[in-house]
């Protein structure tokens, strides 16, 4: 370790003839941060005690490059910075920090900082709370900050990126619920689907309601997607226990805080043999395009020939285009599909290969040339429990495809996908994957940068230490359901005591770096308030349903822009006005279905022909009036 530091000076001290400690300068942004901080230890009035070592008393004429760094931190910083100064990392890990790091309970770097005075704009806790966390903290260890409890069975928790900062709860029974940015639980539920939904009350079976997404543009078009599972069904071709079901939904017109049931359509149904594998999750990407995530559902190769249908997506990422003006079909297919000319191979399908998809979650931070990076957790092969984290990428066989990394070490539970974390709460946790298994048990993987080469694309997978409810407040207890994410990047976890369906002992945990403030003042928004539908085709469009994109879709028997003149067929005859569909209302002395009988041989004057005649002219013309002025 006697490599020195060229390049920049950095905020050094000069004396005995020496020159100021010099720094390299990164194009690496994490990196580059480390350094800064560490640069300003130099003049900390601490330095003397930071840069001792005892090296420095065997080698009195050389100062180390290095303050003593907290091991944890050092681990840190050797990961994050070895590829980008290559030359001051010519040791593993555990020698570099052998040499940097301070394994006793003396000044050590960053921790000096948080023992500072820190005024109000500071992002660190106050005092008080810094010591209590230095006696009863390692320097890794986050908070799971309890946000709601009595929930039965959550599955997923989401945001519907509107600015309202509010958090969508989805219950396996067919219940989504609303958490206000106060954390208010609304009373009434956004979402109530349980007759519809077929769930299971035994470990292991997956069936219920599985995954939520709301369309980007949903402030504007109050487009959201459900996948749940029924026997309810629509069709019923070859052996099968139950149906995969995706469907569209419409905001209320009349309350942001509800969803519309009536404007229920359909997108896909899927025939399902098994309770287990059954995938479901949907999630739009940054290209606003809808993936839906489908398991093998333990289909074994003689399944497949006697099911019959949408049994092709089984074990397939799908991925479609609903923001289509066409009104028979409630999706379109991307043309750069990898299948999309296929005669093999249906040409929604994105990826393929999947046994027990968890969770897929896509970067919001889009990589330099613009490709998605999405990471999925799945099991190892079929009937496994062991795990593994998928990298999706276009047109793959996951059957052959290398895994981003291995699971073995999971001790047999099956593990639950998280996020890639890019919120700002929490600067130690930015740009890591945070996933965790069923038995509780948290984990991050981050990329590696240990060499310029091929190898910098390598994951680095680590335990993510949660603090004691002594020094947090409150600690995760229990199995691990599910994660979310708030508008502002935030990262949660839905965890429960308790297996059985009918049990309310899951609660929502939110993680937080106790190291700095809840609430910096960088990363706080301004919260707004629901707004409701003020699009033209949702006020207008009363006998149809409008697409994502605006376009008002007329049901049978209604046409016009906005499906508000009906159609009659036959037409109305003899001057009558088609009022309803198929309904004719008919001039004086005419009756029938399509007024084509005449009745003239009855008593009338000319005067009351006049009248009726006059009364049916201005009912279509009010009726025409208020098509365009409603």
């Amino acid at each position: 370790m006697q490599k020195r530091w060229s390049g920049s000076p950095g905020c050094g001290r000069t004396g005995s003839g020496r020159s100021s400690m010099q720094i390299f300068s990164t194009n690496n942004t994490e990196c580059g941060r480390l350094l800064e901080e560490i640069k300003c230890a130099r003049c900390s009035p601490n330095a003397q005690v930071l840069f001792h070592s005892s090296d420095t008393d065997k080698m009195p004429h050389r100062e180390p490059d290095l303050p003593q760094l907290c091991q944890d931190f050092c681990r840190e910083f050797y990961y994050t910075c070895r590829g980008h100064i290559p030359e001051l990392f010519q040791a593993d890990v555990d020698e570099f920090c052998q040499y940097y790091g301070r394994r006793d309970a003396s000044l050590c770097f960053p921790d000096f900082q948080r023992k500072q005075p820190q005024g109000q704009d500071s992002n660190y806790l106050g005092d008080e709370k810094i010591e209590d966390i230095s006696r009863k903290h390692k320097h890794n260890c986050y908070c799971a900050q309890e946000v709601l409890s009595g929930l039965r069975q959550p599955v997923a928790v989401m945001h519907c990126g509107d600015g309202s900062q509010r958090l969508f709860v989805l219950e396996r029974e067919g219940f989504v619920h609303i958490l206000t940015y106060e954390l208010q639980l609304l009373k009434e539920p956004f979402l109530d689907i349980h007759k519809l939904v077929q769930s299971g009350l035994k470990g292991g079976d997956e069936r219920g309601l599985l995954s939520l997404a709301f369309h980007p543009n949903y402030k504007k078009n109050g487009k959201l997607y459900v996948s749940y599972t029924t026997n309810q069904e629509r069709w019923a071709i070859g052996p099968h226990d139950h149906i995969l079901r995706v469907v569209e939904y419409t905001v209320s017109r009349k309350n942001p805080n509800q969803v519309d049931t009536r404007t229920i359509r359909m997108l896909m149904e899927v025939a399902e043999l098994h309770r287990k594998h059954l995938g479901g999750q949907l999630l739009f990407s940054p290209e606003g395009l809808l993936y839906i995530v489908l398991g093998d559902g333990m289909i074994t190769l003689d399944d497949m020939e006697e099911m019959d249908g949408l049994s092709d997506f089984t074990g397939s990422m799908l991925r479609v285009d609903v923001d289509t003006d066409t009104c028979t079909s409630p999706y379109s297919i991307p043309r750069d599909n990898p299948y999309f000319n296929s005669t093999n191979q249906p040409p929604e399908i994105f990826a393929h290969g999947l046994h027990d998809p968890g969770r897929c979650a896509v970067d919001r931070l889009q990589t330099e040339n613009g490709s998605l990076l999405m990471l999925c957790t799945d099991a190892s092969d079929k009937n496994s429990t062991t795990g593994r984290i998928l990298e999706i990428w276009k047109g793959k066989d996951y059957e052959i495809e290398p895994s981003v990394y291995d699971l073995q070490s999971i001790g047999g539970a099956p593990p639950v996908g998280g996020f890639i974390y890019r919120g700002c709460q929490s600067r130690r946790l930015y740009g890591s994957y945070v996933f965790g298994d069923k038995l509780g048990n948290l984990r991050i993987l981050q990329k590696s940068s240990i060499t310029p080469s091929a190898l910098s694309d390598q994951w680095l997978e680590k335990p993510l230490c949660l603090g004691t409810t002594g020094s947090c407040g409150s600690t995760l207890v229990g199995h691990i359901l599910g994660f979310g994410e708030d508008e502002l990047g935030e990262v949660y976890v839905l965890a429960s005591s308790k297996s059985m369906a009918q049990s309310h002992s899951g609660k929502l945990y939110k993680l937080v770096d106790p190291k700095r403030a809840l609430a910096p003042k960088e990363c706080q928004r301004q919260v707004e308030p629901p707004e409701l539908l003020m699009t033209a085709c949702s006020r207008h469009c009363k006998n149809g349903h409008c697409t994502p994109t605006g376009k008002c879709c007329c049901s049978l028997g209604w046409e016009g822009p906005f499906c508000r003149i009906a159609k009659c067929e036959p037409v109305c005859h003899n001057g009558g006005v088609c009022m309803e569909p198929n309904k004719c209302l008919c001039k004086s002395g005419y009756s029938g279905a399509q007024c084509e009988k005449s009745e003239r041989g009855m008593p009338n004057d000319q005067e009351k022909d006049g009248i009726l005649d006059h009364i049916i002219d201005m009912t279509s013309y009010l009726f025409d009036l208020t098509s365009y002025i409603v």
